[in-house]
């Protein structure tokens, strides 16, 4: 029998790794060992496979064809949340989204969107310098960023100067100067034309390098010079300082702990400088490779003692609720109503607010979005139809929960092994006791009641805290 501190440190690498995990799951894991959970997290098995799109697709055609709205293509993204068996890597997308943020409002292509996250899914967990090329040539992304209107004779410096300031390095790292060569860099990196749409979809966007249109002129870029293309400015980046630790920076906000928000980076040093020379130095010793900085991560004593440092995402409370719950593992009819989930909350997948992405942390919460969190998980936990909740009022029962404090003690161990303040244990146990011990004679009542005590533990500040 695995003992409570190994479940809850599993339960807080789940939460962080992927979208939670139910205690079966966490019990599994934990019989397989810590490390070893890691490296699977890392490198899954070939047999594990990510969602079943082919499942949703017969189910919701138009998930992968959505058109310009986005709400097909949030609930096609939140199914793969719900379902993967890969859900590092499907947070490594979540991610990656943040970070090369790009919005449907303004592409008005949600299928190039979803293009967008298989492209992360595909090489966001890979080499740092790959990840950043593909970004280079994606199409959503040149159009977000207005590299089809970067000419040789008329230079857009959109592409170039968020590639240099959100993308890689940060600001303060290079000058006006570098921001233009960059752009001139990159002029003939385009979109090709395409067919005009058709009653039942769009043509896909493609990548196309016009050479007529590219500045073969000499440029220098950060002390280098030459007749610089994208590929060359791309190997400069990579190779700067400031790139290791704006990424690493952006790893430890997104696993580890909420850091200060982006704009705040030059003039505040880092929550923990030791934990970002560790990544960094992962970072630059194994060329680039993702896998090295988040297996560095996950096995450190700082990521370890992190639990509660961070809000979870919208994202990650509907995804995480949704999967302990036991919903959606099917095409449910009802599935395009979980897509705006999240947007309810302050974070519209598909569509963050602008290229800087979306703040974090504090900034997820506020009167409306709390209300929107707490309601959400309450409305699902204290559903006693749903499958998850079914089983873990049968395991209550099996386990012969009886007094208050069991009750209270089980329920937190459901929703993930959390240990909350003695102020809010005491709470929980006090209103437990406002109903005396379990009385399994009546399940409903029981059900009803396990169901009400666990919406409360959604509440609490640990619940919504990663």
């Amino acid at each position: 029998m695995a003992n409570k501190e190994d479940l809850a440190q599993m339960a807080h690498l789940m939460r962080r790794a992927g979208f939670g995990a139910t205690r079966e799951e966490l019990q599994r894991r934990v019989a397989k060992g810590y490390q070893a959970t890691v490296e699977e997290l890392i490198d899954p098995p070939d047999d594990m496979p990510a969602g079943n799109m082919a499942l949703l697709l017969r189910y919701m055609p138009g998930s992968l064809l959505p058109g310009g709205v986005p709400q097909p293509g949030q609930y096609n993204w939140m199914y793969n949340m719900i379902t993967t068996q890969r859900p590092l890597e499907e947070k490594m997308a979540l991610f990656w989204h943040h970070v090369f943020a790009t919005g449907n409002s303004k592409v008005d292509n949600c299928d190039q969107m979803l293009q967008q996250i298989v492209m992360f899914r595909k090489f966001g967990m890979g080499n740092y310098r790959d990840m950043l090329l593909e970004v280079s040539r994606n199409p959503a992304m040149i159009f977000w960023l207005d590299n089809n209107e970067n000419h040789r004779d008329a230079v857009n410096e959109n592409w170039g100067r968020e590639l240099l300031e959100l993308f890689s390095m940060g600001v303060s790292n290079y000058t006006e100067v570098d921001v233009r060569e960059a752009s001139r860099a990159f002029t003939g990196w385009t979109i090709a034309p395409k067919l005009p749409r058709q009653p039942f979809g769009r043509f896909p966007w493609r990548f196309e390098y016009l050479g007529e249109d590219h500045d073969d002129g000499e440029k220098t870029f950060l002390g280098h010079t030459g007749n610089l293309n994208g590929e060359d400015i791309i190997d400069i980046i990579v190779k700067e300082p400031a790139t290791a630790r704006f990424i690493c920076r952006h790893l430890y906000n997104f696993f580890v702990a909420d850091e200060v928000q982006v704009p705040a980076w030059t003039i505040e040093d880092a929550r923990d400088e030791e934990a970002m020379e560790l990544m960094t130095n992962a970072f630059v010793e194994s060329g680039y490779e993702m896998k090295a900085v988040l297996r560095v991560i996950f096995n450190s004593d700082f990521f370890k003692n992190a639990r509660y440092s961070k809000v979870k995402s919208p994202a990650e409370v509907v995804a995480g609720t949704l999967k302990m719950v036991g919903t959606y593992q099917f095409p449910e009819p009802t599935i395009p109503d979980i897509g705006p989930e999240s947007t309810y909350m302050g974070q519209s997948l598909l569509d963050p607010p602008s290229v800087e992405g979306w703040y974090t942390g504090q900034e997820w919460i506020n009167s409306g979005s709390l209300l929107a969190r707490i309601n959400f998980v309450a409305d699902r936990v204290a559903n006693t139809e749903l499958p998850g909740i079914k089983s873990i009022i049968g395991q209550m029962k099996d386990e012969g929960v009886n007094s208050p404090e069991q009750l209270v003690e089980a329920s937190l161990d459901h929703m993930g092994y959390l240990e909350v303040s003695d102020e809010t244990h005491e709470q929980l146990v006090e209103h437990a006791k406002g109903s005396g011990n379990m009385d399994w004679s009546k399940e409903d009542a029981a059900g009803t009641r396990i169901g009400e005590m666990l919406a409360l533990v959604g509440a609490t500040t640990e619940f919504q805290f990663g």
